[in-house]
């Protein structure tokens, strides 16, 4: 259950992440997902970073996600 739990939560942020951002983004409820769940590892990442501790939550994990999205376009475009 908590494996599906992650994967709806995961699917949320990437989908909520491709809204901010821009540009060709990359398509399918998988893909979506996989944002979103390796999102929320860079987010907490980057919140560890900064020095504040504790959980990251849907913002930091968004965050996280974004920042994987754009390391995407950035990718995608020199390949072009």
């Amino acid at each position: 259950m908590g494996l599906l739990i992650v994967i709806l939560i995961g699917f949320l942020v990437g989908v909520v992440a491709k809204l901010f951002i821009p540009g060709p983004n990359p398509r399918g409820c998988l893909i979506t997902s996989l944002l979103g769940i390796a999102g929320a590892w860079v987010g907490q990442r980057l919140i560890w970073a900064v020095g504040l501790q504790g959980s990251v939550g849907f913002i930091g994990s968004v965050i996280g996600a974004m920042v994987i999205l754009l390391v995407y376009h950035a990718v995608t475009r020199k390949s072009s």
